[in-house]
């Protein structure tokens, strides 16, 4: 019932901004995974841009779907809010599209639970003594000489390292005058070149370039090396000019077809560089060589059906013609879900939208009552601030032993039970909880 009022309201909605035609960004591509747009087409009215369910459109400033709402996959848990001992860890979902998304089991868009991401904080280690020093680096004037230490005493724990530098640098000085060796200056300009133009079928003219053995000279005492090499070099003066011929455009290519069958696309028109084509350094014809235009194909896309969440299991019948309530016999209950958002020729969604089960019918029973075990641990609540706390709790269950099928999930309304006084709920805070903002 829930689903079948939602859709209305959505379907109102739409009729409303379909009357007033709304403007929108529409964009061909709406990311599910993180609610982006992309691939902008342009402004188009709203019902223009949702003719086809994949694309989305910016209102407001936000990015949304043209589909149905609908729940992303949960993200992967984040890193735990400590790095040892107990914290809690979240995951998050996201709501795209038109509408509200339907929430069946009540999880929401957030879930925090416990985490520990080690069972022991670091713990720094302690220095060992310094190595003697090492040699000097050089073996004539001055260098460096370096001494080491270990982080064994004691060694760190649980990934903890030592403070401090792990080795020193001292400056030596080994009173020996080193040779300086002959070394280039820097290659001179090009001089001119031995031509003013190049030949056609003949080699290009020369130019030179000179360098001196002075950065730095070599040394007399103690004798240091010349420089290696040759003191001139030469180049073929191949950039002499030709005259340049400037590009000019030549006539638009016809308009391709529609990039989509269906909603909103593009084609493009194209045009060459060649009436004439550039030559000798010639410039390269000024503007573009394709334009973009938008076309409408006037037809909607299929948008194809996906199922609701399964609704409750409906009231437990006879299988046959004598009544079956409060008996430990067999009957038999239903439930439906829904296909929603198929439209404009969308496929239908696969499977039956009724699932038949077994089931026993007690309600309002006399039945004897028992305590369940305790649930499992809750996620923490709130999920920030410090007041965050998990709960378990233990139900009063009627004693089914004497059935055929011991599985709860198969019982049908609620019986008349009774079970001894206890504590049914239990509660314990959760630790590093982030603060709220």
């Amino acid at each position: 019932m829930k689903s079948l009022i939602f859709c209305k309201i959505l379907l109102l909605v739409l009729h409303v901004q379909q009357a007033v035609s709304q403007s929108v960004q529409c964009f061909t591509d709406f990311s599910l995974t993180d609610g982006t747009c992309s691939d902008l087409l342009g402004d188009l009215p709203l019902e223009d841009c949702c003719m086809n369910p994949q694309y989305g459109f910016v209102e407001r400033g936000a990015c949304k779907s043209c589909r149905f709402a609908q729940w992303t996959e949960w993200s992967p848990w984040g890193r735990c809010s400590v790095n040892c001992l107990q914290g809690v860890r979240q995951r998050r979902r996201a709501c795209y599209g038109i509408g509200k998304c339907q929430d069946f089991n009540q999880h929401g868009s957030i879930q925090t639970e416990p985490c520990e991401e080690s069972s022991c904080c670091p713990e720094n280690g302690g220095w060992s003594e310094w190595s003697p020093w090492l040699p000097c680096s050089v073996t004539c004037e001055t260098g460096f000489t370096l001494r080491k230490r270990l982080c064994t005493e004691p060694p760190p724990k649980c990934g903890g390292t030592c403070i401090g530098p792990r080795e020193e640098r001292s400056g030596c000085d080994t009173g020996v005058v080193c040779p300086t060796h002959g070394g280039w200056s820097e290659w001179g300009s090009w001089g001119p070149c031995a031509g003013m133009c190049k030949h056609e079928g003949n080699s290009p003219p020369e130019q030179l370039r000179h360098r001196t053995c002075t950065n730095p000279p070599p040394s007399a005492v103690p004798p240091g090396n010349d420089c290696k090499g040759p003191i001139t070099d030469t180049q073929l003066c191949h950039s002499l000019p030709f005259c340049p011929v400037n590009g000019s455009w030549g006539a638009w290519s016809e308009p391709s077809e529609c990039s989509v069958t269906c909603g909103v696309g593009r084609q493009t028109q194209r045009r060459n560089c060649d009436s004439p084509a550039p030559k000798h350094g010639g410039l390269y014809c000024q503007g573009d060589d394709t334009t973009i235009s938008l076309c409408n194909t006037n037809k909607h896309c299929p948008a194809h059906g996906h199922w609701s969440e399964w609704g409750e299991w409906g009231e437990c019948q006879s299988t046959s013609s004598k009544e079956n309530k409060c008996k430990k016999k067999l009957g038999q209950w239903r439930r439906v879900k829904n296909c929603l958002g198929k439209d404009h020729g969308g496929q239908a969604c696969p499977g039956d939208r009724v699932e038949f089960g077994k089931c026993f019918n007690i309600k309002d029973c006399p039945m004897t009552g028992i305590w369940s075990g305790w649930s499992d641990w809750s996620f923490c609540k709130p999920d920030c601030g410090e007041h965050s706390v998990q709960k378990r709790v233990k139900t009063c269950v009627p004693d089914i032993t004497g059935y055929s099928n011991a599985d709860l999930s198969m019982f049908s309304g609620k019986p008349k039970i009774k079970c001894p006084l206890t504590n049914d709920t239990e509660s314990r805070p959760c630790f590093n909880v982030p603060e709220c903002s």
